[in-house]
């Protein structure tokens, strides 16, 4: 969705529509969507899509290489709508769960929790009692679907950060080429 407007506010829609007031929800949708200690900017206090708490890998990296070609793409159209921040900070919410689900070179978690019975609660995560199991990629659980659109997000996302932040950029990058071994 945010690609899509960012397209119409590239080819002049703006005047007819308000675009702009579209592309800030639809940000404030990723900040809506995030798991773990929130930060003082929270602009909304987020709640978890379906009721559930699951984290899974695959569908967030996709989501975070979106947002990160986006931004490359469309930075000017961002930063006219005063967004471009917002922007970043999505996509670096996602980067850092990346960074901290890849602890070791060859070990990837591309899942937390269990779709099955998350599916079934409908609570805060504070309040769950579910197990919170973690699902991993490595040397003997493969996953090269989720490898590579990891090491994906992580590529975007670092050709996002390197003019305004060179020293997470290089960060990503290292990530990226790590879970890039798990593919094989």
């Amino acid at each position: 969705m945010v690609i899509f407007i960012l397209f119409l506010l590239t080819n002049g829609a703006v005047s007819v529509l308000d675009y702009g007031a579209a592309l800030t929800k639809s940000l404030l949708y990723y900040e809506a969507q995030r798991s773990g200690k929130l930060p003082p900017n929270q602009r909304d206090r987020g709640y978890y899509d379906a009721g559930d708490n699951v984290k899974f890998g695959f569908p967030m990296a996709f989501t975070v290489t979106m947002l990160a070609w986006s931004t490359v793409e469309f930075q000017s159209q961002l930063e006219a709508t005063n967004e471009l921040s917002n922007a970043m900070d999505a996509i670096k919410w996602g980067t850092d769960y990346f960074i901290k689900a890849h602890p070791q070179p060859d070990v990837l978690y591309g899942e937390v929790g269990d779709g099955d019975s998350d599916h079934s609660c409908w609570e805060r995560p504070e309040d769950m009692t579910t197990p919170r199991t973690g699902f991993k990629i490595d040397d003997h659980h493969p996953g090269a679907d989720l490898a590579a659109e990891t090491a994906a997000a992580l590529a975007a996302a670092s050709i996002a950060f390197k003019p305004s932040n060179p020293t997470y950029a290089t960060e990503l990058i290292n990530h990226a080429k790590q879970v890039r071994y798990l593919l094989q």
